[in-house]
């Protein structure tokens, strides 16, 4: 059974430029390089140095893991480690990631990877999971399927149609500006969810008044509405660390701010 090769490094260029809807002029020019050598890598006939693949894959701004892809198909090694989370060589960037979530505290944070999993979570998140079922929340659970799945947060938001509407968008278009097969399976599984019942999922028209879009839930403490942020680490030289971020949520009003220090000065009992 004959198996197809896997697409060559010009090819692979070919894709990222034109995801990210550069000509090739554009390209040679942020390169220093030429049209015409550009033009002779994309369609194999001219094959780039290991100094060239990182360079145009920097002005393309492709994610690391794909660098490396890059390299093997022109022929490389990888540039970058992916190291595990759990190993000796990330014990930095753990204690970093746990001082961020329990320095947040009492307000909810989580770290999370590339497609969305949480690999860490401060207490104060157990308010917002606490009535979410184990089978969303285990190991970790996934913030898409959280905020999205019927049995989840959607159930208990009170304005679910826009929540849905920002999630999908934002999760459609880092699929769509990486190319990664899992998050456009993540997209697909979690746009399908049927909404909660008696919840709408049309979004209406966006309020011109607002700035961000809250997240409103109801809980049996009364109703809280939150903002988040989303940090990422500088300079990453691994792939695993480039793929790493912490989405910290803050409170939108003076109730919800209320609630989540009082819950924090009962402790876990408390919660």
């Amino acid at each position: 059974m004959e198996t197809e090769d896997p697409p060559g490094v010009g090819l692979l260029l070919r894709e990222w430029r034109r995801r990210r809807k550069l000509s090739q002029l554009d390209l040679a020019l942020r390169a220093d390089s030429s049209t015409r050598h550009l033009s002779c890598v994309e369609t194999g006939r001219a094959r780039p140095s290991r100094e060239m693949v990182l360079k145009l894959a920097e002005h393309l701004d492709v994610p690391l893991r794909d660098r490396n892809g890059l390299l093997l198909a022109a022929g490389y090694a990888p540039a970058y480690r992916e190291s595990p989370l759990d190993s000796e060589r990330m014990a930095m960037v753990r204690s970093a990631v746990r001082a961020m979530l329990t320095g947040h505290e009492p307000y909810p944070a989580a770290a999370i990877d590339r497609i969305w999993n949480i690999v860490d979570r401060n207490d104060a998140m157990s308010l917002l999971l606490g009535t979410v079922p184990p089978h969303l929340t285990e190991p970790g659970g996934n913030v898409m399927r959280l905020i999205l799945h019927p049995d989840g947060l959607a159930s208990q938001c009170l304005n679910f149609a826009q929540v849905r509407a920002h999630a999908l968008g934002r999760l459609r278009h880092q699929a769509d500006t990486t190319g990664h097969r899992d998050l456009r399976e993540l997209y697909e599984e979690v746009s399908a969810y049927p909404a909660p019942p008696g919840l709408d999922a049309d979004p209406g028209p966006v309020d011109p008044t607002g700035i961000v879009v809250p997240l409103r839930i109801r809980t049996p403490l009364g109703d809280m509405a939150f903002f988040s942020t989303i940090a990422t680490f500088g300079a990453p030289a691994d792939v695993t660390l480039s793929e790493l971020a912490v989405e910290s949520f803050f409170p939108m009003d003076e109730q919800t701010d209320t609630v989540l220090r009082s819950l924090a000065a009962m402790g876990p009992a408390g919660r």
